[in-house]
């Protein structure tokens, strides 16, 4: 996959095959809208034997520059994991398009003619469903349908994705991740929920008790945290997959104070201070809960390790 930030570098292509949009997550529906454009890119057309896929997409996400909300949204993925789940997609063309005030204020004609057709030569655009852009969201499919001939591109709009004739959109899924739902989260995203991080120095109370945990201190501060709670979860360290049972929380038994993200990584006992980790969200067991004692708590974990490893057959 070719990479582009910003599209004054966009080097041009006989039939090029577009769509647009955040992309939060890559989740079912994105999927669907990804997978219609490799079949139209691979197609062709009269004129052309086959074209190439390029997804525009916004950074930073454009609600943290025109919302007021924008300091509590969090992400389901950061720049980088978006970039690897688009190229896992089989996308072609990758244009990262800098959001700013001023881009924001582009009408969605501006938007056409600037971007869809000056920079990138779109001969068919594929959008999803209820897509709008352009200043005050203010472009849509109708509009496209209408306009399209004027700027030499096709149109087709790809139907919402459902699942249990649910629509699939990156806020549900953030909504469910922030409620304990990891089963739905899972479902829309079609695979199990990531988060990356270094691992950092702790308390290690772990250790006096006979589970030492990873801290993990998350890459990207926009990244969204789950629920507190007990997870099973995969680990992926140096290409090993491996099983854990993770913490968010406060700790509150041992009197903690700020939320950490804590993994215990079974038959593992390797100093990893520094080192990078990704850790899969398997199954959610059970909220955070504040026990009378660390022997009460001890026992706690123990069953939640039981469990977890009956979860992962690790």
């Amino acid at each position: 996959m070719k990479i582009y930030h910003g599209t004054d570098t966009f080097q041009s292509i006989p039939y090029a095959v577009v769509t647009s949009g955040t992309f939060d997550g890559v989740h079912l529906g994105h999927q669907k809208i990804l997978t219609r454009l490799t079949e139209i890119a691979r197609r062709g057309d009269a004129s052309n034997a086959g074209g190439e896929t390029v997804v525009l997409t916004f950074w930073p996400h454009p609600r943290t520059v025109v919302s007021n909300d924008s300091q509590d949204l969090k992400l389901l993925s950061t720049l980088e994991e978006k970039t690897e789940l688009l190229a896992a997609a089989g996308v072609d063309n990758l244009v990262v398009i800098p959001f700013t005030r001023s881009f924001s204020e582009l009408s969605s004609a501006e938007f056409i003619q600037q971007i869809l057709v000056d920079k990138i030569g779109t001969k068919k655009l594929v959008i999803g469903y209820d897509h709008h852009f352009g200043r005050n969201r203010e472009g849509s499919f109708d509009y496209l349908q209408q306009h399209a001939h004027e700027y030499g591109f096709e149109i087709e709009e790809i139907p919402r994705q459902d699942v249990e004739d649910v629509g699939v959109s990156s806020s549900k899924i953030r909504t469910a991740l922030l409620e304990g739902d990891l089963k739905t989260a899972t479902k829309f995203l079609g695979r199990p929920y990531s988060l990356s991080g270094t691992i950092v120095k702790g308390q290690q109370l772990g250790r006096t008790i006979g589970f030492p945990t990873a801290n993990i201190q998350v890459d990207d501060p926009v990244k969204l945290v789950p629920s507190n709670g007990i997870y099973a979860t995969e680990v992926i360290y140096k290409g090993q997959k491996l099983g854990g049972a993770m913490s968010i929380g406060t700790r509150p038994t041992v009197g903690g104070t700020h939320r950490t993200i804590e993994v215990y990584i079974f038959d593992f006992n390797q100093e990893i201070y520094g080192e990078h980790l990704t850790v899969r969200f398997i199954e959610y067991l059970r909220p955070e809960l504040k026990f009378e004692g660390l022997a009460t708590l001890v026992d706690q974990m123990q069953l939640d390790v039981e469990r977890c490893r009956e979860i992962l057959k690790m």
